[in-house]
């Protein structure tokens, strides 16, 4: 009888495939198929795209005398979610000569109620970036996921309530009523205005005006923020090492629009979006009882975990031992490369996971050791399980190392005025930052950060005075410094020196950068 092709995409592994939806009627027993390796939920959309059409006013495609089937192309694709819902309703009234209208150079996702209604879908950022690259000049989304989609620029994006509008504005002309379909003036809908990218102010829930104390934690919270680099707070319980954690967002600058971008896809994807557009760094702490797979990222069909949705943010771990061991081992190649590699039977994944991580531990399972006053209650093979739960290779992977002390108790009946507040310290932060960026600029260096700067590049990107490599070189001997650790404080030294407005590494810096290395814990 008829043929039609509509596009849409959905998002599969942060990966945005095109797909090609292909609705073929031809006479004989009535019969309705999906084909194109589809989920449940697609193969469930016959009967949500048969009663959306039917209360739109459309002749049922159940009731009609015909051969049904529609194809996602590419076939040997995994199809999966309600996205496909508002392409294939499309594709059928165009073959079924329904809808006049020409389709060829747009794009459809979203979800039908029975009633007709567009309903919202996760991933709608990440498919308007493609269909933009790949040249579609409209792309039709719900009305939920408008706001989202308007930002990307270049192409126009329209907002759909149900199936009748949307009907309305396609059709080339006035579908005149008959026994099989109603009568619909055609009626044009307004393109969603673009979403401008405004970093509003942000309400946080700690101010670092509001910990007492603690000015070493703090100083090292502001480098590992200056630098990207990650860090660890160990001391006794209740003296506000989750409190300095959740103060630690408060003092990092914004993200630029491509990285807000970058981070508001991944969350739709994940389908945990809260807002339009993420324009600050993401915060993510999961419970120490947290699953591999949940902080990895798994599952039959690969997802992405805590460590991708913290990408430009933070990763706080509190308890860190108190995570299972190969959990924290899992951290070796997210710390290391920024990616994190997940395999499964049905699909293997590479997910972005760019973050800083902030751990935070007590001295011993009772939290009493060297505690003065108190008592320790762990007999000595638990500290010693408890201190081999963190591994070597993720010491080494930890660029400051701070304790957090017991607060006199005076110092926390008094007010703010002693202590220093967020905004001034995040000044200092984005300065240090601006100076590395432009510094690795003018180098032709791909980084933003020190903690970026990767091993081949270390000499070109830091370069040392013979007297500071002495200093250094000294230094690594005494604590036996691993290749890796040797970088690592190279760098945090560079951050130290940012922030105190140096053009070159001093000495003064690298020995800063040298009090934040590991100590142990059982001995404190």
């Amino acid at each position: 009888m008829s043929f039609a092709t509509v596009s849409s995409a959905q998002v599969h592994l942060l990966k945005t495939n095109l797909v090609r939806v292909e609705v073929d009627l031809s006479k004989g027993l009535n019969a309705f198929s999906i084909v194109g390796l589809p989920d449940k939920a697609v193969e469930e959309a016959k009967d949500r795209i048969s009663a959306a059409i039917k209360n739109t006013g459309f002749k049922s495609p159940r009731q009609k005398n015909h051969k049904i089937v529609i194809s996602l192309a590419p076939a040997d694709v995994k199809k999966e979610g309600p996205s496909f819902d508002l392409p294939m309703a499309i594709g059928y009234l165009v073959a079924s000569k329904y809808l006049p209208a020409k389709v060829g150079d747009k794009l459809f996702v979203g979800e039908l109620s029975l009633e007709g209604k567009v309903q919202p879908v996760d991933g709608v950022l990440p498919i308007v970036r493609e269909a933009k690259r790949a040249g579609f000049k409209e792309v039709y989304v719900p009305l939920e996921n408008a706001k989202e989609a308007a930002l990307i620029s270049g192409i126009q994006v329209y907002g759909v309530k149900n199936l009748w509008e949307l009907v309305a504005h396609l059709a080339e002309k006035d579908i005149l009523p008959d026994e099989d379909c109603p009568f619909i003036q055609k009626r044009k809908l307004k393109p969603v205005p673009q979403t401008k990218f405004e970093v509003g102010t942000r309400e946080y829930q700690v101010d670092f005006a509001d910990v007492k104390g603690q000015r070493t934690a703090k100083r090292g919270l502001e480098i590992a923020a200056a630098g990207g680099h990650n860090i660890a707070m160990w001391g006794p319980p209740g003296t506000g090492k989750t409190l300095l954690a959740k103060a630690f967002i408060s003092i990092l600058p914004p993200l630029a629009l491509e990285e807000a971008l970058e981070v508001t896809g991944i969350h739709s994807v994940a389908g945990v979006l809260q807002e339009p557009l993420i324009t600050y760094p993401p915060l993510r702490a999961p419970h120490h009882t947290a699953s591999y797979i949940a902080l990895v990222g798994g599952g039959s069909i690969p997802k992405p975990g805590e460590i991708t949705l913290a990408h430009r943010g933070v990763l706080f771990l509190d308890e860190f031992p108190e995570f299972e061991r190969r959990v924290i081992d899992a951290l070796r190649q997210p710390l290391e490369d920024r990616i994190v590699n997940v395999a499964r039977v049905k699909g293997s994944a590479k997910f972005p996971a760019h973050f800083t991580l902030i751990a935070a531990m007590n001295p011993c399972p009772c939290g009493n050791r060297g505690v003065k006053g108190k008592n320790c209650s762990c007999a000595g093979h638990e500290i010693a399980r408890y201190k081999r739960k963190i591994s070597g290779p993720i010491v080494d992977r930890i660029d400051l190392w701070t304790e957090v002390s017991v607060v006199e108790h005076e110092k926390l009946t008094e007010g703010r005025g002693g202590e220093e507040a967020s905004e001034t310290v995040r000044k200092r932060v984005a300065a240090a930052r601006t100076r590395a960026e432009e510094r690795y600029q003018q180098l032709k260096l791909p980084f933003k950060t020190n903690s970026e700067v990767g091993a081949r590049d270390i000499a070109a990107a830091i370069p040392l005075s013979d007297e500071v490599k002495k200093t250094l070189n000294i230094a690594a001997k005494k604590h036996d410094l691993s290749a890796r650790s040797y970088h690592r404080l190279i760098k945090l030294a560079r951050t130290v020196a940012d922030l105190e407005g140096h053009e070159d590494v001093l000495e003064s810096d690298l020995m800063e950068a040298l009090q934040y290395r590991p100590k142990q814990i059982a001995d404190s």
